[in-house]
């Protein structure tokens, strides 16, 4: 067989993780990339010559890069130097009102004890162990699988185990679960957080959303020089295993001839011929024909209610006194409801937002800051609307006013300098993100089905596959990692098999 050539578009985690599969099983791969350099929505901002994480900041199931590097031959820590976080994060409902969460499940369980009372600690034990119990159930049949339909995962979870199906709680929202298990109001803001994990809320995400729970219990890890070298890493074993990176490289076609993809055309004009493409962007920018109007029925079109919530988003250096953060710390809103209310129905900024710090600089256990100005992403949840609204100067200075006020209700003073202060705003997202609206997750995780509907690997038109965030299982950087993994499978078996079945393809590896 002649050595195939893979076009992939886009070098974010997906894409490069897709190209680094099919390197190693000797296709010839290129990469292109319209920005500067590699990381898609994983991005690194300058702030005033301070490198910070403009993107993801939490790191989880480092099981998924360890795989993948053993894979091709090299070893994950060669080239990134982590270590396990011993606090989660901290939870605060005043300033001094707050919770850490442990790495150590029993600490965690006496600190909310401490909090909310002995029995609520003991209901953090049941709520963990029925967490275990579905990531454990969903890992293969679900997280690994390249289709899953409903049908599909009751044939692989075996009828024989109903009981393991009906705890995966499809059915039911997770504030509505968390209910069942929690009395203190305050735990249900806590936990009810794992769904924006996926840009939902949790008054209408489905509780299947708490195998988060287990994710973070796994581990949370902290990436030596931030978590932008993930990238850098992944972008270095692409290029050792003869990957071309072609960056400020934009593709404006992806090329269809006789209903299957032959090609990219980039904004130069410029034609690389392929064998295959892979998508590795928004999926809603192909099917609102952004990539032009033959891939446009590659996905179905995202509606704007559809959509998973965005964000306004700070990279900040700045000092800081009073509250001791951590690295993950989060403020919750006195009305949790009327916040996503807000984001998802109202489609304004919430008037009373719950805001996450990263504190870039910090450790994971004893709150105290470096000396002099520190790195920081501030994150508060805001309406994927940034294709219909543009964020003006006075609407953005009176949520800023707001963001930080709030902060100060919890005796963080955070002391702020515009020329060290980079703000993006959903429609900022937008114009990152073409066809996303600002959304950072692609479809909002809301209903019974939202597990089903996210675009899978192969795409309606043959040749052309997906990867990414926005594609199956789903956002996080693990996440756009195994959809990148899936992406090389699926397309490696559709090009090395002489049969007509699109069978689906399952991830293996070892549990953590």
């Amino acid at each position: 067989m002649s050595t195939k050539r893979i076009v992939v578009i886009g070098a974010g985690v997906g894409g490069l993780v897709t190209a680094i599969d099919l390197a190693r099983q000797g296709m010839e791969v290129t990469v292109v990339e319209k920005a500067q350099g590699p990381g898609g929505k994983m991005r690194e901002i300058d702030v005033a010559g301070a490198p910070i994480d403009g993107g993801p900041t939490l790191f989880t199931m480092t099981w998924v890069f360890e795989e993948l590097f053993a894979d091709a031959g090299a070893s994950f820590t060669d080239y990134l130097s982590l270590r396990q976080a011993e606090i989660l994060a901290r939870h605060a409902w005043g300033a001094d009102e707050w919770l850490d969460l442990y790495a150590d499940q029993a600490r965690s369980a006496d600190a909310i004890a401490r909090l909310a009372g002995p029995r609520e600690g003991e209901r953090f034990r049941a709520f963990c162990a029925h967490a275990r119990r579905v990531y454990e159930t969903l890992e293969y049949p679900y997280l690994r699988s390249s289709r899953p339909t409903p049908l599909s995962l009751v044939s692989r979870i075996g009828f024989t185990r109903l009981g393991a199906l009906l705890e995966i709680k499809p059915y039911t929202t997770m504030w509505r679960l968390l209910g069942q298990y929690f009395s203190d109001p305050r735990l249900l803001q806590l936990f009810g957080r794992y769904t924006t994990y996926v840009g939902a809320s949790p008054m209408l995400a489905p509780a299947t959303l708490m195998l988060m729970a287990q994710v973070e219990q796994n581990g949370i890890f902290l990436v030596d020089g931030g978590m932008y070298q993930i990238t850098a890493a992944l972008a270095r074993l692409a290029e050792e295993r003869g990957v071309t990176l072609r960056y400020a490289t934009e593709a404006q076609r992806i090329e269809v001839a006789g209903g299957r993809a032959h090609g990219v055309v980039l904004a130069s004009g410029e034609r690389l011929a392929a064998d295959a493409v892979v998508f590795n962007g928004d999926a809603a920018a192909l099917g609102a024909g952004l990539l032009g109007d033959d891939a446009s029925r590659a996905t179905t079109p995202t509606r704007p209610s559809e959509r998973s919530h965005s964000l306004m988003a700070w990279t900040i250096t700045a000092r800081t006194e009073g509250f001791p953060l951590v690295r993950h710390s989060y403020f919750y809103s006195a009305d949790y409801p009327a916040e996503f209310q807000d984001v998802f129905e109202r489609q304004r900024l919430p008037q009373g937002p719950t805001v996450y710090l990263c504190a870039q600089d910090r450790n994971d256990h004893d709150g105290i800051g470096p000396d002099g100005p520190e790195r920081l992403q501030c994150l508060t949840y805001a309406p994927s609307n940034g294709d219909t609204h543009s964020y003006d100067a006075a609407e953005i200075e009176q949520y800023e006013e707001r963001t930080f006020s709030h902060l100060e209700h919890f005796g963080l003073k955070v002391d702020r300098r515009p020329d060290a202060s980079v703000l993006t705003t959903p429609d900022q997202f937008h114009r990152l993100f073409p066809g996303s609206g600002g959304a950072i997750y692609g479809r909002a995780a809301h209903g019974t089905m939202s597990s089903f509907t996210r675009p899978t690997s192969r795409s309606r038109i043959p040749g052309l596959y997906l990867a990414g965030g926005t594609t199956h299982p789903g956002p996080g950087v693990p996440m756009a990692a195994i959809s990148g993994r899936l992406a090389a499978a699926t397309l490696i078996q559709d090009l090395t098999s002489t049969g007509r079945s699109r069978r689906s393809i399952v991830v293996r590896g070892q549990r953590p």
